[in-house]
């Protein structure tokens, strides 16, 4: 893969330099993936912040999220891959980012080639259960968390602006998993988002945990081309779950620690 050999050398000099960089950069790649959904964090949560920089977790579920079928499609089509450098040259070319083919030049390496595509393949297609296979992400399993006080405000309204707000309580602490929002709608368009959350001490959630969505057509969807969610007047459900793992997951380590729900009405 081509390099800037003045970079190369200046981050070989300071591997943490290397990693703080790649994960900035991958983490700005997929922010500038647009996403289809309507509901967005309203504010970081501070333990997330504070993980960012050289907490290789987010990283590698962000690349494997991003390339499990590509590299999955690549061991089909060409067999035995010779090394990692050979791999992950070939994910670089597919995806057409440098960034992620480093990432996976630094994944890669780390098991190498042989357990790298074992362990890609044991995963089948989930990122998570992946990372904690290549220890990228912590295991957990005594973990637990409860969803409380959700809220949808306003809850009864025409089109526009809701928050949805929550806490997230957890005794023993969490193990590497995720939060997924999902709205049932009147015209049964899934309305989805979701957020790794990494393992975390006991009470370590901020409160309350708080999501803006925007309850109204979104004027770029192109009926012709997609999907388009029009927020018709009627009731809509909102579920919460909390997870250790990916959500819905049948892999170990994986499991739903709580699920929530709370209604709403859109009158025009």
């Amino acid at each position: 893969m081509a390099r800037d050999t003045a970079s190369e050398m200046d981050m070989a000099r300071s591997p943490k330099k290397r990693l703080a960089v790649l994960v900035v950069a991958l983490l700005s790649v997929h922010a500038a993936v647009p996403r289809k959904n309507f509901i967005s964090r309203s504010f970081p949560d501070q333990a997330e912040v504070n993980h960012l920089g050289l907490d290789l977790c987010p990283t590698c579920v962000d690349f494997t999220d991003q390339t499990i079928d590509i590299i999955l499609n690549i061991i089909l089509n060409a067999g035995v891959v010779g090394t990692c450098a050979d791999l992950c040259q070939l994910v670089e070319q597919k995806t057409g980012s440098e960034v992620i083919g480093a990432v996976c030049d630094i994944l890669c390496d780390v098991a190498g080639i042989e357990e790298f595509v074992n362990l890609i393949q044991k995963a089948d297609l989930d990122p998570i259960y992946f990372c904690e296979l290549i220890r990228q992400c912590p295991i957990f399993d005594q973990g637990d968390a409860k969803i409380k006080d959700l809220s949808v405000s306003p809850q009864v309204g025409p089109q526009g602006h809701k928050t949805i707000t929550f806490t997230i309580d957890s005794q023993n602490g969490t193990g590497t998993g995720e939060l997924i929002l999902f709205i049932e709608t009147v015209d049964g368009i899934p309305v989805e988002t979701g957020l790794l959350l990494e393992a975390q001490k006991p009470s370590a959630f901020p409160s309350p945990q708080s999501f803006a969505l925007k309850a109204k057509p979104d004027p770029n969807c192109d009926p012709t081309q997609d999907f388009c969610e029009m927020w018709l007047p009627g009731n809509y459900t909102l579920i919460v779950d909390v997870c250790n793992g990916e959500c819905g997951s049948k892999h170990p380590h994986s499991q739903v620690y709580d699920r929530k729900t709370a209604n709403f009405t859109i009158t025009e």
